[in-house]
């Protein structure tokens, strides 16, 4: 039976009857970094790289009281348009929905609607982590809180190249969240193909990533999965030239805090490059897309 606060798609609700493969998506890369109406086609050929491999996409945001999963071509350009919509986390949630209040929705909160929803699979870019100087500023990321306790398989390409990535991949063991590099040994840096930090373990198929989520569900574990997918080659900036660009964009953002600081610093890093951050991200979130959706199909058919 499904959560009353859920609305499902047409295309969401046909895939659930029929049992096909879904991948859940977040709504808030409409919300900075790519002005609309780019944003709009930017999501759609994303959902687009999904339903090419076999899955069906869904979107999540969140409009008049009701988590959308899957959004439609209305909801879409007002989510990406708007300036009344916010981005929300977990925390806010409860208070978006009980005043109706318009929303696209960030990893940690896509997290929880997906699993709300009973979907098992979530791609992204890159997930949030521990901010540098954390120490002092206690600035960490909800999404590590959200992944020790929501069963859903996250594939991204690592953590954001803003964050402390050691300090990142240490919360993550504490908190008992496995991180599985696809076709690599090493945590990807978002930007760049590799971080130099070396990985417990490695997986090279969707198949055997599906294998995983099946003995974690069969385990009972609450936790989720962390699939770290490389850019692709094609796509990355080599950290000699990305590192420089993300320094001065910290240096900038020293004033800056709270939810604003991650927005602020994807969008400097994006004038100071260029475009070329932007045009990475895009790609690198393809590439898990496509990955995500394998892995979903893969997972169908052990799950039946």
């Amino acid at each position: 039976m499904m959560h009353d606060l859920l609305h499902l798609s047409e295309e969401i609700q046909y895939a659930v009857e029929e049992k096909r493969p879904i991948v859940a998506l977040e709504s808030s890369m409409m919300s900075y970094g790519i002005s609309y109406p780019d944003n709009v086609t930017t999501t759609r050929q994303i959902e687009q790289c999904i339903r090419d491999q076999g899955a069906i996409p869904a979107t999540i945001g969140i409009h008049q009281g009701k988590i959308h999963i899957g959004i439609d071509e209305s909801l879409m350009q007002r989510l990406a348009s708007s300036s009344e919509v916010i981005r929300a986390s977990r925390r806010d949630l409860a208070y978006v929905l009980s005043r109706n209040m318009s929303a696209c929705t960030t990893v940690a909160a896509t997290m929880f609607c997906a699993h709300l929803a009973k979907l098992p699979i979530f791609v992204t870019g890159g997930i949030g982590g521990v901010h540098h100087h954390a120490a002092e500023s206690f600035d960490i990321s909800a999404d590590l809180i959200e992944l020790s306790t929501t069963p859903v398989t996250v594939v991204c390409s690592g953590a954001k190249s803003i964050l402390d990535l050691p300090k990142t991949l240490e919360m993550l063991e504490t908190q008992g969240v496995p991180v599985v590099g696809y076709q690599t040994d090493e945590f990807p840096a978002f930007y760049s193909h590799s971080s130099g930090i070396p990985l417990l373990h490695r997986l090279d198929t969707s198949d055997e990533i599906a294998r995983l989520m099946v003995y974690q569900r069969k385990l009972c574990l609450k936790n989720g999965i962390v699939i770290a997918n490389p850019i692709p080659k094609t796509a990355e900036i080599p950290d000699d030239q990305i590192m420089p660009i993300i320094k001065q964009a910290q240096r900038e953002a020293k004033h800056i805090n709270g939810k604003s600081i991650t927005p602020f610093l994807l969008q400097r890093i994006a004038e100071l490059s260029a475009g070329q951050s932007l045009h990475a991200n895009i790609e690198l979130i393809k590439s898990n897309a496509c990955l995500g959706a394998r892995i979903a199909m893969a997972y169908q058919n052990q799950h039946l």
